[in-house]
């Protein structure tokens, strides 16, 4: 496990306060305030920690409220809204300076069997066959008008192999529209534990990092590293059908049915390499375009 890896475990491993009430840290991000999918991860990590173990996650709602400091803590405060006898659901508020930043309402399971079907994984390259982050974003580095912007991501996703399928929005930045839709592979850069929330939190982390990149493409657009959007995430729901692992290799297929008024939506499904549907997501962000831009 490498020490990026593992500083991204300390951060999900939250401090308990009160029965119902943890506090975590923030760490490195690549804007001036917390990483969306930080706090959704530790928001869930919270809940969880609520829940019989044996309860697994199946989908989380969240809204997100104000730019979180990532120069303060965050406290968590957790509401045991339902205990049935199959379904746990917990609400959690993420608390800053007095003020809520992040909303979230998860609901927990127990395993049951079921009708099963689902839709087939859709064509992708083989993961090993396509570069990393390290060969990639320094061969384009001259498309980032603000020098040292290629070493901030790779910081900010060095716990995390994330390969994309095809050209990325800054990559292809000037050429013109292109279909809205965008494939990465990704897993952690190490084994993890197998307690389920853990990778179930992880993916709810790595999820916020590329999915309003189909938005962009249809508007060759390279997004907020180029300069020629202003985005931030607004909303973010997931359903976790199946287990998984966060550490095997997971495709990340992300498409944008809309934009419109200042928004655009991004509609996606994460497969395991041999074809299993394990999460579905859906997130509405803010996608600006500067007026100095146009």
């Amino acid at each position: 496990m490498n020490a990026s890896l593992q500083s991204l475990l300390d951060l999900l491993d939250l401090e308990r306060i009160e029965e119902n009430i943890f506090r975590g840290i923030s760490r490195f991000a690549l804007i001036p305030r917390v990483f969306g999918g930080q706090v959704a991860a530790q928001a869930l990590v919270a809940a969880g920690r609520t829940v019989p173990a044996e309860r697994g996650a199946h989908s989380l709602h969240a809204y997100f409220l104000r730019p979180g400091d990532p120069g303060a803590p965050i406290v968590y405060e957790v509401d045991r809204i339902r205990d049935g006898r199959s379904f746990t659901t917990r609400r959690v508020v993420a608390v800053q300076h007095g003020k809520p930043i992040f909303h979230l309402s998860a609901s927990f399971q127990s395993s049951e069997e079921g009708l099963e079907h689902q839709e087939p994984m859709p064509q992708a390259p083989d993961p090993e066959t396509l570069p990393t982050a390290e060969e990639l974003l320094p061969a384009h580095a001259d498309v980032f008008p603000q020098p040292g912007t290629v070493e901030r991501i790779l910081e900010a996703r060095a716990a995390v192999d994330l390969r994309y399928c095809q050209d990325p929005p800054f990559v292809t930045v000037g050429q013109g529209p292109r279909e809205p839709r965008s494939q990465v592979w990704f897993r952690t850069r190490g084994k993890l534990d197998d307690d389920p929330l853990l990778h179930v939190c992880l993916a709810t982390y790595v999820s916020d990092m590329t999915l309003l990149d189909s938005v962009l493409l249809a508007h060759g657009r390279g997004g907020w590293a180029v300069g020629d959007v202003v985005g931030a995430s607004l909303d973010h729901a997931m359903w976790f059908h199946r287990p998984f692992r966060a550490d095997e290799w997971l495709l990340y297929d992300q498409q944008s049915p809309s934009a419109s008024g200042g928004r655009g939506l991004g509609t996606a499904r994460i497969y395991t390499q041999d074809g299993r549907l394990v999460v579905s997501v859906i997130q509405e962000g803010l996608v600006r375009v500067p007026r100095s831009v146009g």
